[in-house]
C-alpha cells in the first residue's frame, strides 16, 4: 500500500467515524439478519453496529484500507466475517444466497451503481432486503445546483465519490422494490454532502 492509500484510509476512517455519521448507522441497520453481504465495507465501521440476529457477514471492498485496524474490529465482531477484495458489479456468489444486503456511503463511489443493484438483486433470496444509508442529489434546487458544480472535484478528492446520485432512483432501476425511504439532510453537514437516502428495498422475484 502506498502512501496516498495509506493517507486516504486514515483520513476516510475518521471522517467516516464522525459522531454525526455514527448516529445515523444503527438505525439503518437494524433490520439486518441472517446472512448479510455488505458492499463496500471500507474500514469496518458498521461492525458495532449490526444486530444480534446477524449470523454472519459477507463484506466486499475493491480496497483494503488501514488494515491492521480493520483486523483489529473483525476480531472484535460478535459474528464471523468473511472479506472478498472486489467491486460490486461482479459478485462471485451464487443466486439467493443472502437474507440481506447492506449499503452504507458506498453507491455514491461505485462505478456501474446499475450493474451492482442488479447483482444486489440477483445474490438476495426472494424476498430478501436490501438496507441503504446514503448521500445523494439533494431535492432542494439550489443545493443540487452546487453539488452538480463540485461534483467533478468531489470525485477527485474522493476516489470516484459522487454528491449528484439519485440513489433511490438507482436502487428501483436495478430491480429492488423499495418498500420504506427517508429523505433528511443531517444537522451539522453542509447540505451537499449530509443529503441521505435511508431506506430499505425488497428483493420481488
Amino acid at each position: 500500500m502506498g502512501l496516498s492509500d495509506t493517507l486516504f484510509g486514515l483520513f476516510s476512517d475518521w471522517a467516516m467515524s464522525s459522531e454525526v455519521i455514527a448516529h445515523e448507522r444503527p438505525a439503518a441497520l437494524q433490520a439486518a439478519h441472517g446472512e448479510v453481504l455488505e458492499l463496500g465495507f471500507g474500514t469496518g465501521l458498521n461492525l458495532p453496529y449490526f444486530p444480534n440476529a446477524v449470523k454472519r457477514l459477507t463484506v466486499i471492498d475493491p480496497q483494503d484500507l488501514v488494515p491492521k485496524r480493520v483486523a483489529e474490529r473483525i476480531a472484535a465482531a460478535r459474528f464471523p466475517v468473511e472479506r472478498a477484495r472486489l467491486g460490486a458489479e461482479h459478485l462471485p456468489f451464487d443466486d439467493n444466497r443472502f437474507d440481506c444486503a447492506v449499503s452504507t456511503f458506498t453507491i455514491c463511489t461505485i462505478g456501474d451503481p446499475g450493474a451492482a443493484m442488479r447483482e444486489v438483486l440477483r445474490v438476495l433470496k426472494p424476498g430478501g432486503s436490501f438496507l441503504f444509508l446514503e448521500h445523494g442529489l439533494s431535492d432542494d434546487p439550489a443545493v443540487a445546483k452546487w453539488q452538480w458544480r463540485l461534483d467533478p472535484i468531489q470525485r477527485v478528492i474522493g476516489r470516484g465519490c459522487h454528491i449528484t446520485r439519485r440513489i433511490d432512483r438507482l436502487v428501483a432501476e436495478g430491480g429492488l422494490e423499495i418498500v420504506h425511504l427517508d429523505r433528511y439532510v443531517i444537522a451539522r453537514m453542509m447540505r451537499m454532502h449530509g443529503t441521505i437516502y435511508r431506506g430499505a428495498a425488497v428483493a420481488r422475484k
